[in-house]
This record gives structure tokens, sequence and C-alpha cells, in this order.
């Protein structure tokens, strides 16, 4: 396999343009795709001619805008290159209007109330700054999503307008430091959790493949306590899957690098190498789709959610988010001596200072009903968040808000493991701390709170918005100050001093820490409805708008949408679950009670102690009139849910989910004691342990 020939050959990339295009057109759309500068209209019959042709020459025969609207995966709508000419002959055209411009229906998306049933008019509009690419002979073009009133419908146009609010702010900051750059962007490297399991237990087991999880299933004897399966040697039929997902994911230039088994039996992750944060999206977004695929190919059911199966790990995303320079400088880099360095110490500011402000949309933006069952249940940060900066970065913070003299650890540099045949190895300058939800990793920050199937943009929508508010605020202080060094120290120190709160190097699962986050007015919203409710605050709303990054209308239709897409989760899990106690488990369990019965009958009757039977009988018996009795009370609850969207989301986390808990754990009892032969669905021991 030769891998660079392979590498990016569906991609219609930098090296293709430059091949393909005149080189004033291929300059001028550099230049947009680079410095974010605006495309000229005149190039896109000219662009649009190459990609067709490019296309073609790749077995491509039809075209889609490929968009991302508000339902958080990517929605596709295919037309033919065919056309007929003027004297009645089929040619393959494709023009620059095709390019630049769609007309997907959009009344059947979620609009949160920007649009009516009727309106049904929606535009899409091609990203020049995100490369097209061909999936299943078809060219894919990378666009944005809008309404015919101009209001936004997708999760791409508001990562735009973030990425160009950041690199705007920073580019200021920067000058002030005597620099001179175009560009800076939010650069991602986005890991991806997932559980791969056979497709034939998938296919019986109408939870997982209506919700995503398993909504019943008593645990199986082992689960991942021997922690024998992280990192460990990985099976041929998943190594063979994981080849076939690289070498996809390479021709559509997705730069899979690492992969390995994570905790829980079945669970695996990827992570590319990072990009900036739109075409890192448009990646990951790709990335999913390819890992369902192939999985398909493979025999397997590739598993995205956040908690498909209970007392396991769940899966998550973590988003390593840092800033770069279009010259490649990475400025969250410290150096080798971090308090020296004033224009990290200003940016790492800026970035405290933002996530202590807006901590609540940063918990908003991984808000979900999937993600309430694995954050603070030991494999993921909790629900508070903070930021983990190392004992390096935290004694330089110390010392400049508390007018300490800063004394470096003499040990930092180099790592002894006490054996002269081995190396000494370079220390990092700080360690790892799994439990944070916001930690500093070096020259980076792993943000580790979002879901294994979350669409990333909204996450760094947030984040990029934030941080850009923090230096605005910044520079204006700064730009007109006279004494420039000066003003600097007296801002690092007031700014770290006024944020600090949202440092923390702890145990972030302890109770001790939520005692004290408490104290510290830190949030803690456990649920997603909790969360939810903030994320149009007038603090919020004012930050969007500060940076036109959206309409309070469109932030209300965001708050909408989420809300409604928590209770729509909640009620298909609750009738999913009522279908399968009612027409699976209890009638397995009342033949399995049957055979027991009869069994006792026929033992008593010849005079054989029937006392194991008869107690297996009168217990299963039990537990199925609980069960009945529990199923029944979920399906009064199912019915009785208001139609507000906010009042429905709070029933479906105070009432709906704690009677799905209740039949859970009577229907995981009875499991335990039903003959296999009689359960009606693939247990847990078959499913996570498969050969």
């Amino acid at each position: 396999m030769n891998v660079p020939e392979m590498f990016g050959s569906l991609v219609f990339n930098d090296r293709v343009m430059s091949e393909m295009l005149p080189k004033k057109v291929y300059q001028s759309l550099k230049n947009t795709m680079l410095e974010g500068k605006a495309l000229d209209e005149d190039i896109a019959d000219i662009v649009a001619s190459a990609m067709k042709e490019w296309a073609v020459s790749k077995g491509a025969t039809h075209f889609t805008h490929w968009f991302q609207p508000m339902t958080g995966i990517t929605a596709e709508k295919h037309d033919s290159f065919l056309t007929v000419d003027k004297n009645g002959t089929v040619i393959m055209d494709f023009s620059g209007k095709e390019l630049t411009k769609g007309e997907p229906d959009a009344s059947s998306f979620p609009s949160g109330g920007l649009r009516a049933t009727f309106e049904a008019r929606g535009y899409t509009a091609w990203d020049p700054t995100s490369y097209a690419f061909i999936k299943d002979d078809t060219l894919c073009i990378p666009t944005a999503f809008c309404s015919y009133t101009g209001q936004i419908l997708d999760k791409k146009t508001p990562l735009l307008r973030s990425m160009d609010a950041i690199s705007e702010e920073a580019v200021r900051t920067l000058a002030l430091f005597g620099k001179c750059v175009k560009r800076v962007n939010a650069t991602i490297g986005a890991e991806q959790e997932y559980f791969l399991i056979d497709k034939g237990d998938y296919a019986k087991r109408l939870d997982l493949r209506l919700t995503g999880r398993t909504l019943i299933g008593a645990p199986a004897a082992k689960g991942q306590e021997m922690e024998d399966h992280y990192f460990g040697s990985i099976k041929p039929r998943v190594k063979a899957f994981m080849a076939d997902l690289d070498e996809e994911l390479w021709k559509l230039g997705i730069t899979a690098k690492t992969e390995h088994n994570e905790v829980a039996p079945c669970q695996h992750e990827m992570a590319p190498i990072y990009d900036n944060a739109n075409k890192a999206t448009d990646a990951n977004q790709l990335t999913m789709e390819m890992m369902k695929k192939v999985a398909e190919r493979h025999g397997f059911a590739c598993l995205l959610h956040e908690k498909p199966f209970e007392g396991i790990n769940g899966s998550g995303k973590h988003n390593n988010w840092a800033l770069s320079t279009d010259e490649g400088e990475n400025l969250l880099d410290p150096g080798r001596t971090p308090k020296d360095n004033a224009q990290f110490l200003l940016f790492l500011t800026a970035i405290i200072k933002a996530v202590d402000e807006y901590q609540d949309l940063l918990r908003i933006s991984v808000a979900s009903a999937g993600n309430d069952h694995r954050l603070g249940a030991n494999e993921a940060p909790p629900a508070i968040v903070s930021i983990f900066v190392g004992d390096e970065l935290a004694a330089v913070i110390e010392s400049i808000v508390d007018d300490k003299p800063y004394r470096g650890r003499a040990d930092l540099s180099h790592l002894d493991i006490g054996t002269s045949v081995l190396p000494k190895l370079s220390r990092d300058n700080s360690d790892r701390n799994r439990t944070s939800p916001f930690a500093f990793t070096g020259n980076k920050f792993e943000f580790r709170m979002p879901g294994s199937s979350f669409n990333i943009a909204c996450t760094n929508v947030m984040l990029n918005t934030a941080v850009a508010d923090a230096l605005k605020d910044f520079c204006d202080e700064l730009e007109g100050a006279e004494d420039f060094n000066a003003s600097l120290n007296a801002l690092i120190k007031r700014e770290l001093g006024e944020h600090r709160r949202i440092l923390f190097n702890g145990n972030g699962y302890s109770q001790e820490w939520e005692k004290e986050a408490r104290m510290r007015g830190l949030s803690n919203y456990r649920r997603t409805p909790d969360a939810l409710i903030h994320y149009c605050d007038e603090k919020n709303k004012a930050l969007f708008r500060r940076h036109r990054i959206y309409t309070a209308e469109e932030m209300e239709s965001r708050l909408e949408i989420s809300l409604d897409e928590y209770q729509k989760t909640i009620h298909i899990e609750a009738v999913t679950m009522i279908e399968m106690l009612r027409r699976q488990i209890l009638p397995s369990a009342l033949r399995f009670s049957a055979s027991l019965a009869s069994s006792v009958k026929m033992k008593e009757g010849i005079g054989v102690s029937a006392r194991a039977d008869k107690a297996l009988c009168e217990e299963v018996s039990a537990l199925s009139d609980e069960l009945l009795q529990r199923v029944d009370e979920l399906d009064g609850c199912v019915a009785a849910s208001p139609a507000d969207a906010e009042e429905a989301a709070f029933y479906a986390a105070d009432i709906i989910i704690p009677a799905m808990e209740e039949a859970r754990a009577v229907s995981d009892r009875l499991e335990a004691i039903t003959d296999r032969s009689f359960w009606p669905i693939p247990t847990y021991s078959e499913i996570l342990f498969y050969v």
C-alpha cells in the first residue's frame, strides 16, 4: 500500500487545485482559504468546471451540497452532472451557480421555530475553506445552511464566524508584541471513542437499533475490573476493521494517526492529527460515518452512543484545542520558562477568564441525554467545569497573583527512571489529570467533556467566542496603555486573581471537590435541562451578539431544539423499553415460570422434592408481577408528558427516567435468574465478549 499516493486521492485538495486551476484562480481561492478573504465570484465557473472534470475522472456521477443541519449529523441531496444541451445531447456539466448555491427543503430540519412547515425554502452556500471530496461516487461540497430569510440553520456557519472572531482578536493581541500575522486559527484534534459489537447481536436488540444503547441488561460476570483491555493486543478482526477504516479515511484526506483498545471491553479509540477547527469538524463527521460503514463490512455494528452499556465506561470525544498563527507558531506553547513568556501568559489568562465566565456555555455545549449517563461516572469529567494547569503553571500563577518569587522545579527537565539501560526521558511541564474537564497538556487544552456522538462544532463555537471576548477586553485595555509592560503585568495579575477559582488540579471525582466548587461559586449542572435553561441568559446573548455569532432569535431556536431533542430522546427510549418488556421480557419470564410450575407439578406427583423448582418459580412469578406493574407505571408517565418543550424536558428528567430505572432494575433481576434458553435477547456476557 502506497499511503502517500493514496492519501487525499478522493479530495479536491491543494495539489489538485494547483494542477487544474489557472494560477490567478488558484491564488484567489488560496487567499480565501488561508486568510479568510471573501471569495471572488468570477472564479466560481472555472473552479466548478475543474472540480467536475476531476470528479468524473474519479468515477463520480453526482454532486451534493454536504451540510450539517441542527440534527448534529450531515445531510445530502444528490444531483447528477447530467444535463441536456440545446441539440438534445446529454452532457456532463457543472456550473459555478450549482457549486456555490443549493436549495434544499428547510422545513423538515429542526429550526426551533425559525421556520414554519410551509416556509420550505432554504439555501446551502459553498464553504471554500474546506475541501470538496468524493464519497460513494458523489462529489461532496461542504456548505453552510441558512433559511430563506438568512437565519442560520446549521452547525458550520457559527463555527466559521467564531473562527473569524478569535482570529481577529488574536491578531490584535499579537500586534501588542510587535508581531504582524494575517490569521490565527483554532486548531482541533478530536479523539474519537467507539464500541464495536457483533452485527448479529446488534440486530437482535431493539434498544440498540432504536436508541443506540442497552435499556436493560444484567451485568456480565466480568467487566473492565481486570483492566486488561486498555491498550491490550488488538483482536485480528478488529485490527482488520481498523486497517480498512484507515484506508478509507486516508483517501478522504483525514489524518487517522492513533488507534488502540480503550478501557471497556469492545471499546476502541481513533485520533487524527490536528487541523483547523472547520476542517477538523468536517473530518470528524466523516469519520463517524465511515466507522459505521466500515464496521458493517466487517460484520460489526459501531456504537457511538455515550453509554451503550451500564456498568462499564462510556465513550467520549476529547476536543484538543490550541491556537496557531498562519506562520505555524503555537500560541499555547509556554516555551522553556513560562513565567517569562508574557505572550503565552496573556493568552493563558484569556482562556482562564473565558472558561470561568462562560463555564455554563461549555457545559451546555456537551449537554445531551446520552452524555448525562457518562459525566462524573468515574469514566469522564464531572459536570463541574474546571481547568487543570499542572503544578508548574499553578506555581507560576500563584507567584504572579500573590507577588511571590517563583522558583522553578529543578527536576522538570528530565525523568530518571532508575536504570542505566534506558535513556532519561524528557518530562512535560504538567502531568495529566483524567478527571479534569479542561486540562492543559503541554501546548494545548484538552476538553474532555464532549460525548462520542457529538458534532464538535458547538463546543468550539463556545470556546472560540469566549476566548475571543477575553482577548478583545485585553486589547481594548492594553492598546492605549502608556506603559505597556506595566499595564500588561497589572492586567495579568488582576485577571488571574479574579478567575483562579476555576483552576483545580485535584481529584474531580471527590465529594470534597464538589463541596469546594460550590463554595467557589462554580456551577454544577448535573442534567441536561438544568444546563440548557441558562443558554439564553442575557450575558450569553450579549457575548454572541458582540461577536456576530448568533442573533437572539437564533439562540432561542437552538435552546428550543436542544430541549426538544432531549425530551424526544427520553420518550423514544421509554417507548422502546415498554415494547421490549411487554413483548419480549415478560412473555419469556412467564414461559419460564410456567415451565417451572410444570416441573413442580410433575415432581410432586411422583413424590420427589420440588423445593428448588417451587422457590424459583415463586421468585420469577413475583418479579414478573412487579415488572408488569413497573411497565404500566412507565406507560402512564409517558402518556402524561406535557407539550411545552422545557416542561417536557424536566418531566423526562424528573419522572420518566426514574420510572425507566425502576423497570430496568426489575428486568435485570429477572435476567439474572432466568434460564438462558428462555431469555429472548443477547446478554452483556455475549455482546461484550464475542470470539
